[in-house]
């Protein structure tokens, strides 16, 4: 069946299906009105911005014939009054899975990891499935429609929610009456992606977000290899794929972060994705605007916490919290600052709280004609079928919704849904609204009532004397029959009401008693006062506003992204970290982010003048190793995964950065972790606290790689893994594997002659070029020396060996093959392989000439570097000063940044930390942590802070209190503890 639906798609080319019907029906008579209706003196919506008053609108056939203040009514039309009613085009849903089933993973797969592809024909990774197509899987779903058109919407676009390249969606009208050889109006509307992999194959590539990414980065310059004709086997995922690039490319990105990776991916290739967002775009609205994408985004705003257990509340992050207060201004955010947008229902428990939602972003902002505009035109002009969809004008699809007024108040009522021209009753037009406070009196005592909620579905709550009485309601053909339960009674008994509704503001009829006596009945509608209604409405307004962002936007941010300064410390005891050594009473100038002046008696008259009498001045502290402000650290799917890199994946907000810079850090190498023999490229960046995320990466920054040896590659830990290798041996065999494929494609590369680009072969043919440095993981002396020797086969050197427990044995080895020894300072027997380490380590290789640093592989040691590098001081004689650049200078000289950062000299970066006190003392305090000329950092501002955090966080919990009084829902306080990472760090769950 679904093979037929596409083939009828495919032959009538979309909108051409209506052309003619000729599928035989055996639901009854055949024949179908083609009469002309018309709707008169409507409010009626053509578009968002063009409104007609007391308007008619004519459709035809399932399409709009005209529409507009005065137009032609034929005879053979039917005409319905629609005066004090308005008329909106229905809106649209471009991310739904409607009527798709969600595919569930397979039972008895197993925990066993799958490295090979289950398909043949297809591309090398089952993740990759642009020839699925929703058509295909599309079942028409009656009653998740009719929820949908109970919001509003008439069409939606659906797709397949499984993998990363996810194929085809299709465009459904959400029409009751017809088949789908009339609903489908486009069966491939677009192409998904997505960074999260498919339920239905544990093929183990990719394990994270960066893994994701370069498989979407190869899998792009395959097909246009494939495209080419160059490939010897037919692949019919790049086929689809290379077919698709004429639709439509959404990405389900679902952050602000995501977002941006997702960006980056398509502006490689000149692909310009449509994104659906997180909600939290905000955040960050410049870098969103800098993307040039239009967004789709969800209204999923948080519920209040409930707060009421003082203990609970206090595991609340800020950031959580703001999150409930600023989300709603998510899309006036989005409009303000020129961001096309569409809404979605996507991540909804229920279409039925979506208006709601809507709702609430416009009490925060957003108005009504763009909110109507991100429901309709723009979701059509975003599918290319703006003439078709999505506005009420001449030749668009009959898809209306006929309303008791404002689409967007909360008593409007939407009486019925029209998708091409069939119409779908959700409330009767001729139903008296009775929704309101009422008063009545039985028997001498005094009542209140509020009736509430969908018509249909109405609700009573009934009060006298303060309490509440158990009430159930009927309403019906403007009857409604109340059961309500008595005062006093010790057994439940019941009064019963039954009244009909005069006008809309007086219920006439009479009361039944349980003993049977009657008694007339009035209920009379309150009409709030003027005063009243103001009182509220301040209310309401003061509890809309939404806290400010920071940058970032967590606790200890910025209000103002912080700019450069020209600074002048005075009398400080200088730590040059250069020949000069430490200098006394010592001033520093820095201007335009460098270190402009060292000496005595400088002065500026531009500059902030800081006395720094008795304390100690610094280059900021350096981590050769860390694994802080990263979303994922390993690619683990692969024994090499030389195509992924840190630099996709980097966390701004990660609060790790803010703690570090409160330790004196201001540069770190984050790197990947040791799942395999070859792991992916590094990031090196400033912690520059408020930037985001592309912004913190050394400009020109050199070329990194991690390698690991050892246990961890081995899966010593992962009994159940079976990826190559299992042994030490075969971890060097795997190097030489690598090292001559690499040599064999860069020689094809450099000939000239057509070859297929392989991102990892290239990586790995930088090592050999000597454009790209290893920084390898390491504990045990053979393999260190193994690896060296397999570096001078192929003629270049390690750069760093990282951890190296065991450094002290073969240093002088070390020495002669000129690589540096990155180190714990006195790390030890937390696991067999580093039994044999001692905290004398970085003495030895300091001693024998190789050039050491300390670094943390810890979120917890790296804002103590400073004192790790002291224990060198202790644990081998090693002096001061070299113990000093040990965390300064020497990991600058490895990460081959010592031109700019490391130490304090005139024209290098200012990158300076001032501390309370001697810098390794375990007394020290960073006062002010600058990089370039940025204060970062200052001990008395993070005072401040805490005393202005912990006031934002009572007047949240006041506000959250509230809404709970209100009524309003809240959620459970869930308590999340964020991960340390090292290198071992595996993701638990897919991205």
């Amino acid at each position: 069946m679904n093979k037929i639906k596409f083939a009828i798609a495919m032959c009538f080319c979309s909108f051409a299906l209506f052309a003619q019907d000729y599928f035989p029906k055996n639901d009854g008579v055949k024949t179908t009105n083609t009469n002309y209706q018309a709707f008169t003196n409507a409010k009626i919506h053509i578009t968002p911005n063009q409104v007609v008053e007391n308007g008619s609108l004519l459709i035809k056939d399932g399409k709009i014939i005209a529409s507009g203040k005065q137009i032609n009514i034929p005879k053979n039309t039917t005409v319905v009054d629609l005066k004090g009613k308005s008329i909106y085009p229905s809106f649209i849903d471009m991310y739904s899975t409607f009527g798709v089933k969600k595919p569930e993973r397979k039972p008895g797969q197993g925990r066993s990891p799958q490295y090979e592809p289950t398909r043949s024909g297809y591309y090398w990774n089952d993740h990759v499935m642009p020839e699925n197509k929703a058509i295909d899987k599309f079942e028409f779903d009656s009653k998740a429609a009719k929820e949908l058109m109970q919001a509003g919407f008439g069409v939606v676009n659906t797709h397949i929610e499984d993998g990363i390249v996810r194929g085809s969606g299709t465009l459904v009208a959400l029409n009751m009456s017809d088949g789908n050889e009339a609903r489908i109006l486009d069966p491939e509307s677009a192409q998904y992606f997505s960074f999260s992999k498919s339920v239905t194959s544990r093929q183990s590539y990719p394990g994270s977000i960066m893994g994701s990414m370069a498989l979407l980065r190869q899998m792009y310059y395959d097909a246009d290899w494939y495209a080419k004709g160059n490939s010897k086997t037919r692949d019919l995922s790049l086929e689809a794929l290379n077919k698709n690039k004429t639709l439509v490319q959404i990405f389900g990105a679902g952050s602000r972060l995501n977002a941006m990776r997702a960006d980056k991916v398509g502006d490689l290739f000149g692909i310009q994705y449509v994104i659906l967002g997180g909600g939290d775009e905000y955040e960050r609205i410049n870098e969103i605007k800098a993307t040039n994408a239009a967004y789709i985004i969800p209204v999923n705003f948080q519920d209040a916490y409930d707060v009421e257990n003082t203990y609970l509340s206090r595991s609340l992050s800020l950031s959580d919290m703001r999150a409930w207060s600023q989300e709603p201004t998510n899309p006036m955010v989005l409009d303000q600052n020129g961001v096309q947008f569409a809404f979605t229902t996507h991540d909804l428990k229920s279409p039925k709280s979506f208006l709601a939602n809507v709702r609430k972003a416009l009490e925060y902002g957003l108005s009504k004609e763009k909110a109507l505009e991100a429901l309709t035109v723009i979701p059509a002009k975003l599918l290319g079928k703006s003439s078709d969809i999505g506005t009420l004008q001449k030749g668009a699809y009959a898809n209306f919704l006929i309303a008791s007024g404002d689409i967007f108040d909360a008593k409007t009522i939407i009486y019925e849904n029209w998708v091409q021209g069939h119409k779908t009753v959700l409330e009767d037009m001729n139903t008296k609204d009775i929704r309101g406070d009422y008063e009545f009196k039985l028997a001498g005592e005094s009542y209140k009532m509020t009736l509430k909620g969908e018509l249909s579905k109405l609700k009573s709550e009934i009060t006298s004397e303060g309490k509440t009485r158990g009430s159930k309601i009927a309403y019906d053909n403007d009857w409604i029959n109340i059961a309500m339960t008595t005062k006093d009674s010790t057994e439940q008994e019941f009064i019963r009401l039954v009244a009909n509704v005069s006008g809309q503001n007086l219920l006439n009829g009479k009361a039944v008693f349980p003993n049977g006596n009657e008694m007339t009945f009035y209920g009379t509608k309150i009409e709030s006062s003027d005063a009243s209604s103001e009182d509220k409405k301040d209310e309401e307004t003061k509890l809309k506003q939404a806290t400010p962002i920071t940058y970032p936007n967590v606790a200890y941010g910025f209000t103002e992204q912080p700019k450069a300064e020209t600074l002048l410390f005075k009398n400080a005891t200088v730590w040059t970290s250069e020949a000069e050594g430490v200098l006394e009473n010592t001033d520093v100038l820095i201007k335009n982010g460098k270190i402009a002046g060292i000496g005595k008696n400088l002065s500026d008259g531009s500059a902030k003048v800081i006395d720094a009498t008795g304390k100690h001045l610094t280059a900021g502290v350096i981590d050769e190793h860390s694994h802080i402000a990263a979303s994922s650290i390993n690619e683990g799917g692969h024994n090499s995964s030389a195509e992924v890199t840190i630099e996709d994946v980097i966390d701004d907000e990660d609060i790790d950065i803010y703690r570090n810079l409160a330790g004196g850090v201001t540069s770190i190498q984050i790197l990947h972790g040791s799942a395999n023999p070859i792991g992916g490229r590094s990031a090196i960046i400033k912690l520059k606290w408020g930037e985001p995320a592309e912004s913190m990466i050394y400009e020109d920054s050199p070329k990194f790689i991690k390698f690991a040896l050892g246990e961890n590659v081995k899966q010593s830990n992962w009994s159940s893994f079976e990826r190559f290798p299992q042994t030490r041996m075969g971890v060097e065999q795997l190097y030489i594997d690598y090292f001559n494929r690499a040599k064999a494609y860069d020689e094809l590369k450099k000939s000239g002659k057509p070859y297929r680009k392989d991102i990892e072969m290239d990586v790995i043919a930088e090592i050999l070029n000597k454009e790209r440095f290893i920084s390898c993981h390491s504990y045990v002396q053979s393999e260190i020396n193994m690896l060296m020797k397999v570096a001078d086969q192929f003629d270049f050197n390690i750069n760093t060996f990282t951890h190296i427990l065991e450094g002290y044995k073969v240093a002088d080895k070390m020495k002669e093959h000129g690589v540096g020894g990155s180190t714990f300072s006195d790390w030890w027997a937390y696991k067999y392989e580093v039994n044999d380490a001692i905290p004398y380590n970085a003495a030895i290789m300091h001693n024998a000439g190789v050039v050491v640093a300390i670094n943390s592989d810890d979120g917890e040691m790296s804002r103590r570097l400073n004192q790790e590098a002291a224990k060198s001081v202790k644990y081998g004689g090693v002096s001061e000063l070299d113990a000093w650049n040990f965390v300064t200078l020497n990991p600058a000289k490895l990460l081959h940044i010592d031109d700019r950062v490391g130490s304090l000299k005139v024209g290098k970066d200012a990158d300076v930390v001032l501390w309370t006190d001697h810098p390794m003392s375990i007394y020290a305090k960073a006062e002010k942590t600058i990089i370039e000329g940025v204060t970062y950092f200052d001990l008395k501002r993070d005072e401040q802070l805490r005393a202005q955090i912990k006031q934002e966080k009572g007047e949240l919990i006041n506000q959250m209190l509230k809404a709970k009084n209100k009524g309003l829902k809240t959620q459970p306080i869930k308590k999340t503890e964020k991960d340390q990472m090292h290198c071992d760090y595996l993701d638990h769950a897919q991205h």
